[in-house]
């Protein structure tokens, strides 16, 4: 049971003591969650940080939520925000009509003017996502990986969003559809790639992507026969479980161009494994999700579909520069056997096999498996 008490005006010593008597009436016999709305509380002093003191002392579930930068400036400043849970207001905005610059799994990044994007999330419930991805981008920031940071937190209708600025910032998707080069993109892209790929990080300082893909491989192993599905999950387990920071969507519209600079946007889906699941990832991105509708990549990515597939053979020749094409044929297969895997457990896991599109996607991910994995000693280089 939650019961909210709205504090309004200014609460000091003028007042604190009649403040306090309300509370205490309106919470006789109550014994549920405390909920303190600050929406119109313009002021707070000593006098009525002792109010707040006594009524979470009284109930250790208190919370106050929609603090204006003022108010909760002050319970920052004393040391409250530390003891309880405050949160502050937020500012609403509008993104209808503005530009959908890139779409991922958890949100839809909109260009709301030329010198702000804000990635609106998906999940109406999302504040706990957004504050993590806030720290996500400054690990990064600071492990010297080229990203932005998000500075604000909005509401959007129901939902939240996190605001960047990104001043006249655009994304290689763009740059693309400019006329750019897609092999410059592409080489460029490998350029960041590898400077976090190159990051080492502490033990457990990210998620492990080995442990969540043994998830997908233990799910798909039973839609696979015996044998395989068994060579499957032994082959998953035998990746090593390294230091390196991955991205997780690393694609042309996660990758932005502002003043010469080139950054990337989106780091929710930071992770730490063998860079294997990275160039996965990427195939996914580029080709994976095409293995049915060919133009999957392409509406999805916005550029063309012969462009797709470009961009992800320059990605693999600059990635892997100085190794034969055969051995990059071979890492290419892992990749390919790795995204098959995730992407046999979404599709059955999302949409099921009575959606016929989703069946056809994964008819095709079990028989590549089928005609693939017998084919492979090992899913790492």
């Amino acid at each position: 049971m939650e019961k909210i008490i709205k504090l309004t005006g200014r609460i000091d010593s003028a007042n604190a003591s009649d403040k306090e008597k309300e509370f205490n009436e309106q919470l006789a016999g109550f014994d549920g969650e405390l909920v303190l709305d600050a929406g119109e509380l313009e002021y707070i002093s000593s006098a009525g940080l002792r109010v707040i003191l006594r009524l979470k002392k009284a109930n250790n579930s208190t919370k106050i939520i929609n603090c204006n930068s003022e108010v909760y400036e002050i319970f920052d400043m004393t040391g409250f925000t530390e003891m309880m849970d405050i949160s502050k207001a937020y500012r609403s905005i509008s993104v209808e009509g503005c530009e959908v610059i890139g779409e991922g799994a958890n949100g839809i990044v909109y260009r709301t003017d030329p010198d702000t994007i804000v990635k609106v999330y998906k999940n109406p419930d999302s504040l706990e996502e957004i504050h993590n991805e806030r720290e996500l981008a400054r690990k990064a920031f600071v492990m010297g990986i080229p990203t932005a940071i998000p500075y604000d937190v909005v509401k959007v209708g129901d939902r939240y969003g996190s605001v960047f600025e990104l001043l006249n910032a655009k994304s290689f998707a763009k740059l693309i559809n400019a006329g750019e080069d897609v092999e410059t993109l592409a080489r460029e892209s490998v350029e960041i790639l590898k400077t976090m790929h190159s990051t080492s990080l502490k033990e457990n300082e990210l998620p492990s992507k080995k442990k969540e893909s043994l998830v997908w491989a233990n799910y798909t192993k039973d839609y696979l026969p015996a044998e395989i599905g068994e060579k499957l999950v032994k082959m998953f387990e035998e990746i090593p479980e390294t230091n390196t920071m991955l991205h997780g969507d690393f694609h042309i519209k996660n990758i932005m161009r502002q003043n010469g600079e080139n950054l990337l946007i989106d780091m929710d889906t930071l992770s730490m494994g063998h860079p294997v699941y990275e160039i996965a990832a990427i195939y996914a991105a580029y080709l994976g999700f095409s293995c049915v509708d060919k133009e999957n990549g392409a509406k999805f990515l916005g550029i063309t579909t012969e462009q797709c597939h470009d961009f992800f053979k320059y990605t693999l020749k600059y990635y892997f520069e100085g190794i034969d094409e055969k051995t990059v044929g071979e890492y290419r297969k892992m990749a390919e056997i790795i995204c098959y895997t995730r992407l046999t457990r979404w599709f059955i896991k999302k949409r099921g096999f009575e959606d016929e599109y989703a069946k056809q996607v994964i008819d095709f991910c079990i028989n590549y498996l089928i005609e693939n994995v017998p084919t492979v000693d090992k899913l790492y280089f």
